[in-house]
């Protein structure tokens, strides 16, 4: 039963992450939680395993959207190398202080993280976008398939010191970091939105790869489960990928909102009570 439990929860995850650029833990790590450990279905997980399973998930989820990407080539790789020299130590960092973290602190802060992360994405579309970094920045181009030329850039050492940041969330929470990334790479440095969400993706899987080695080593994978984790990922990613070039995810975003606010209530709730 807990493997067609996580085979689901991975599938979904991968869909959704894959589609909106996100790595899919913020949809794992949540309801693995709930169905895991709050309702009693898989009994042996603790935060620091579910964080475990989540970082291998992305590694699969991160190859098979980037592959997908590659194809469409809206992957800037330059940027996504940049980006993840600076998302490595606080990775490693995050995934050491993960250790320290009981449920309900787990839960409590986990919970804190997704209602900033819902509220980012409910006020995105309001916000203009910023031109500071791009004009004080190193600048990218990129051709849409109609012809357009998309200018945007970034401060390296901006770009750097800001997934520092991203990183740390990821080893601590075991997400993947989109759902931070994509937002600063539209607003703050103008990255065209397939674009962002494809460079996402190849940051997940490159920040996976430390993620998971630190989690490792610590003892945190439970392999059993990994494999139904593993399958749902690579198959909802490739889903994701493919829905991502024929249909505008305006409506799966807003959900995404919904959705992640109301995990958050709800993590908060079971971290204080």
């Amino acid at each position: 039963m807990e493997y067609v439990i996580l085979l689901i929860i991975a599938l979904c995850s991968g869909i959704i992450g894959s589609l909106v650029g996100l790595g899919g833990g913020v949809i794992l790590v949540p309801a693995t939680l709930f169905f895991g450990i709050t309702l009693g279905f898989i009994s042996d997980l603790t935060p620091q395993t579910v964080v475990g399973l989540s970082v291998i998930m992305m590694i699969f989820t991160g190859l098979s959207s980037t592959l997908s990407y590659m194809k469409s080539k809206t992957v800037d790789y330059k940027s996504g190398v940049i980006f993840f020299i600076g998302s490595i130590p606080g990775t490693m960092f995050g995934a050491w202080v993960n250790k320290f973290l009981d449920l309900p602190s787990f839960n409590l802060y986990f919970g804190i993280l997704l209602i900033i992360l819902s509220t980012i994405l409910l006020i995105r579309d309001k916000l203009n976008p910023v031109n500071w970094f791009v004009e004080h920045g190193t600048k990218r181009h990129f051709v849409d398939l109609q012809g357009n030329e998309h200018i945007y850039g970034y401060p390296i050492w901006f770009a750097i010191a800001l997934t520092f940041i991203v990183g740390f969330c990821s080893g601590l929470f075991g997400i993947g970091g989109g759902s931070m990334i994509v937002p600063a790479m539209l607003l703050l440095f103008r990255f065209p939105p397939h674009v962002a969400v494809a460079t996402s993706m190849f940051l997940v899987f490159l920040s996976s790869l430390v993620n998971s080695a630190s989690h490792i080593t610590l003892g945190n994978v439970p392999w059993i489960y990994t494999i139904p984790v593993i399958i749902g990922a690579y198959i909802g990613a490739k889903i994701g990928a493919s829905l991502n070039k024929k249909m505008k995810s305006e409506t799966l975003v807003f959900a995404l909102r919904i959705i992640l606010l109301l995990l958050g209530i709800r993590s908060i709730y079971d971290g204080l009570f």
